[in-house]
């Protein structure tokens, strides 16, 4: 049940909510009685980002509450709330510093959410009522973060290929698009014979999804999501530590599923294109090998330097079949590279893009949004270090340096010059519980780039 509700005029089980400042403290308390001042000052609230006082009437009713925000972060202002404050419904009050409740709002019900799969809710969030408009424009947005930590957070043997087709294959029926799989040697029969050599090892069989949706005569826009369910690295096996979280190796998946079903509910005027590749990196007797040389989709030759580089495999057949088809834009999502991560951190996604309006647009609508992104070059001299003594190129190198990029530049060989592409690089994880960022999967870029799409495409 969402944390938002429609708010509704004269409703008198309705809580205030009023966000404050220390600037604005003074003028606050002016507002409270004698009584209430009392208790406020023996609470010791000073209106400090992530405190919270009550303020009960006469009788020992709540009437108000009191919040104390940091306003250069509206997104997570509020976030903390719906699972501290006594069950009920807010409405945030007029008198609050907060000038963009709308994004306050959002951070409230992103702050809301838990994963209940495999146990009982803790308890039931706080309700924050706001008017018809903000809760049209919030609860798809809502329904797309919560969809991508959903799938994230779903352990491999729930969340396998099949799993993946499945979700793709709802979001079809419910937006009447056409699905469709290639599984197993089927791969090698149509020509993705890298999707298959990642993922022919496991007892699960790879497949590559594809769903159709929107007018043929709309811009075609092709989203492409890697989906590779659990990663042991191959033959290249990760340790313990590095192997530990890889159910969230289809976080790229999660993100192009979720940006196509904010599409496909906003009926932007496109004809879409979702692929996502979704394999298990497993080890077995026929396990892909450091050394082979596999022919791609696109005819490129490409030496297996390191079976723990196979996102780019699996991605490299899909962007190539995108490719075929002349988008006007491809967009690829991947929990790609542990280099972006030590480049960026885990809140910031790396982008790529060979269009620098493409990059300008949506790192803009990034910052509007409160969904930040930050750009990495192609910087194309980075080439030699996936340089092969017998095949077109490697997926990989003996250099650490570089390694979102050159992930990134692999990628880039599998899209034509005069073809608009762009690549995030995202971790799709938090790694601890933090005011709307519950610990696990997250939705990251998302929102960005639906924006984005929205004004390039609108009608």
């Amino acid at each position: 049940m969402s944390a938002l509700i429609e708010r509704k005029s004269g409703d008198r089980q309705t809580v205030l909510l009023e966000t404050v400042d220390s600037n604005h403290l003074a003028a606050c308390k002016r507002r409270l009685s004698a009584p209430q001042r009392r208790l406020l000052a023996d609470s010791g609230f000073v209106a400090a980002p992530g405190s919270f006082a009550l303020v009960a009437d006469e009788n020992g009713k709540l009437v108000r509450v009191l919040a104390g925000v940091d306003g250069s972060d509206v997104l997570n202002a509020i976030a903390h709330l719906p699972r501290v404050l006594p069950e009920g419904t807010y409405a945030l009050a007029n008198e609050g510093v907060l000038a963009d409740t709308t994004q306050a709002a959002l951070g409230w019900a992103f702050g809301a959410y838990e994963f209940t799969r495999y146990r009982k809710p803790r308890r039931a969030p706080a309700k924050l009522a706001v008017s018809a408009a903000d809760l049209k424009l919030l609860t798809p947005l809502i329904d797309a973060t919560a969809h991508v930590r959903d799938l994230v957070n779903t352990p491999t043997e729930d969340m396998g290929p099949k799993q993946l087709a499945d979700a793709v294959a709802q979001l079809g029926k419910r937006f009447k698009g056409k699905v469709r799989e290639w599984v197993g040697d089927d791969l090698l029969k149509h020509n993705f014979p890298t999707i298959h050599a990642v993922g022919r090892a496991s007892h699960r069989a790879p497949r590559l999804i594809e769903l159709s949706w929107g007018k043929a005569s709309d811009p075609k826009l092709a989203i492409i999501g890697k989906g590779v369910c659990f990663d042991t690295g191959g033959l290249d096996l990760k340790p313990a530590d590095g192997m530990r979280w890889m159910k969230k190796d289809m976080g790229g998946a999660a993100h192009a599923i979720a940006l196509a079903q904010l599409v496909m509910e906003a009926k932007l005027p496109v004809r879409l294109t979702l692929l996502i590749p979704a394999v298990e990196n497993a080890v077995s007797g026929n396990a892909l090998r450091p050394g082979e040389v596999v022919i791609t989709r696109a005819g490129h030759s490409v030496e297996i330097d390191n079976t723990d580089a196979e996102g780019r495999l699996v991605l490299c057949d899909a962007l190539a079949y995108a490719s075929e088809h002349k988008p006007d834009l491809i967009v690829d999502f991947a929990t790609l590279t542990g280099a972006a991560r030590v480049a960026l951190g885990p809140d910031l996604p790396a982008l790529f893009a060979n269009r620098q309006d493409l990059v300008d647009a949506v790192l803009a609508d990034g910052r509007k949004v409160n969904d930040p992104l930050w750009q990495l070059p192609l910087w194309r001299p980075y080439r030699k270090m996936l340089e092969s003594y017998l095949a077109d190129f490697a997926n990989a190198g003996p250099s650490r340096h570089a390694g979102a990029i050159t992930a990134a530049l692999y990628l880039e060989r599998f899209v034509p010059e005069d073809q608009a592409w762009m690549h995030l690089d995202t971790y799709a994880w938090n790694d601890a519980d933090r005011p709307g960022r519950p610990r696990g999967g997250e939705a990251m870029g998302v929102r960005a780039f639906f924006t984005f799409l929205q004004q390039r495409y609108a009608r």
